[in-house]
């Protein structure tokens, strides 16, 4: 997956709409803290810090999902002050896979009434 180059260590690299890859999104969904990470940016209309989450993982391992999420193009990060905040690409995820996000979510959301 070709994505552009970050100018510098406070601008992150995201790929273009036009990079978005079928198969590297549903890679991404596809991990269960992935998933928890996007369906809890689902849940708010804008962005949320990396420390808004709880996962029960180390940070490190943390760190590394939100950048398989970012590099996928399933989420955007910019840095606000000394937070990194992240948000989902509706827009984009939809134009390119339309219904895709909403399916995925909604069968996340009965998964998690069934567990």
């Amino acid at each position: 997956m070709a994505t552009a180059a970050a100018p510098s260590s406070r601008e992150l690299a995201h790929p273009d709409r036009t990079e978005i890859r079928l198969e590297n999104v549903l890679h991404a969904l596809s991990d269960p803290m992935r998933l928890l990470i996007v369906r809890d940016l689902a849940r708010t209309e804008g962005e949320l810090a990396c420390s808004a989450f709880e996962l029960p993982v180390s940070k490190s391992t943390t760190t590394h999902h939100f950048r398989v999420l970012r590099e996928s193009g399933v989420i955007e990060q910019a840095y606000r002050g000394t937070a990194k905040k992240s948000a989902l690409r509706r827009a984009d995820l939809e134009a390119l896979f339309p219904g895709l996000l909403e399916a995925v979510l909604a069968a996340a959301e009965s998964q998690a009434r069934r567990d």
